[in-house]
């Protein structure tokens, strides 16, 4: 299509952000060597703070959200990719500067461009999304750095949200017992279906502790919270274990000792899914196709359209969202 639809965001007048649909042509796409007729994306945290007007995510408007991008090749610069070809685009500059998944058609560089596996489908690789990608990179650097399901409980913070609830299901279907950290009480039956032992209210990690250390408790854990919940679970730490950190949604601070580290030798693993290597994002979308593949991602996500769209970003904005949304772009 030469012309496509997109949900844009406008800064009015009144230094207000408003997003609407509207109808885009090809030539107003940024350059890159592949443009791309997107059928799937997803909602993330960073999209609902884009769409209202973070000047830390988005500087210029309008602009198209849309930090993750399913769909097929339209044409391409880059003998790899061909016409008719089923890729993702996630993380980089998508969505952020440069126009995004919520629109019918991208154009991008093809350094940012994943093939989509065999095993996995592009409706299903937006389920998992960046939130999947970056659940499954935590898990892969707590297995790198030694988890494993004999020594003992591994916390997830933030279980109902995009990189919690997936975090959860990956880690109890490799056999770990998961511990599910979350301030929706009511969401609990949900995570024990997904196999989760226990679920804990996460005001148990959100109070600020003046001890330098508290009981070992878990042998690993993966947070999406940060601040002093982040500071709470490293505490809680057993000896040489570790914590992949991936998320801010409580404070980007981290008022923290040394002594969890130099005394339990515990191991503090930073996440990053945006600006990785294309190779290891080929590699966790292939690991998630395959032998990470979770039998239940299908009804971890609710699917939505474009007239849905606005009140899921103000749903994930005000901390309402559970589990994932996938934004089906392939209706007129």
């Amino acid at each position: 299509m030469d012309r496509y639809k997109a949900y844009e965001v406008s800064e009015t007048e009144d230094g207000k952000f408003v997003g609407k649909m509207v109808e885009k042509t090809l030539a107003e796409l940024p350059e890159g060597e592949v443009v791309i007729d997107v059928q799937y994306s997803s909602i993330n945290f960073k999209d609902a703070l884009s769409a209202s007007g973070n000047k830390g995510v988005t500087r210029s408007f309008p602009h198209v959200p849309g930090i993750d991008a399913a769909g097929i090749v339209k044409s391409s610069e880059d003998g790899r990719f061909s016409p008719g070809q089923q890729v993702i685009v996630t993380g980089y500059d998508l969505g952020m500067g440069t126009a995004g998944g919520f629109g019918q058609c991208i154009r991008v560089p093809s350094a940012w461009v994943a093939e989509l596996p065999d095993g996995l489908s592009l409706r299903d690789s937006m389920a998992y999304g960046t939130a999947g990608l970056t659940a499954a990179l935590c898990v892969d650097k707590l297995l790198s750095n030694g988890a494993s399901p004999e020594k003992g409980k591994v916390l997830v913070t933030g279980a109902t949200g995009g990189v919690g609830i997936i975090a959860c299901a990956l880690l109890a279907q490799l056999g770990f017992e998961v511990v599910a950290s979350t301030g929706k009480a009511l969401e609990a039956e949900k995570l024990t279906a997904l196999g989760v032992k226990e679920v804990i209210s996460r005001d148990s990690l959100s109070e600020e502790n003046p001890r330098p250390l508290l009981k070992e408790t878990y042998a690993a854990a993966v947070d999406v919270v940060g601040g002093i919940t982040l500071l709470n679970v490293i505490k809680s730490l057993q000896h040489s274990g570790s914590v992949a950190a991936c998320g801010l949604v409580g404070s980007t601070d981290l008022n923290a000792t040394v002594l969890p580290f130099i005394l339990r030798g515990v191991n503090l693993l930073g996440v990053d899914s945006v600006e990785i290597p294309l190779s290891k994002k080929q590699n966790i979308w292939d690991r998630l196709a395959n032998e990470w593949s979770i039998s239940s991602i299908n009804a971890l996500a609710e699917d939505i359209g474009f007239d849905q769209l606005a009140s899921t970003l103000n749903r994930v904005l005000e901390g309402g969202a559970i589990g994932r949304y996938v934004l089906d772009l392939r209706a007129d």
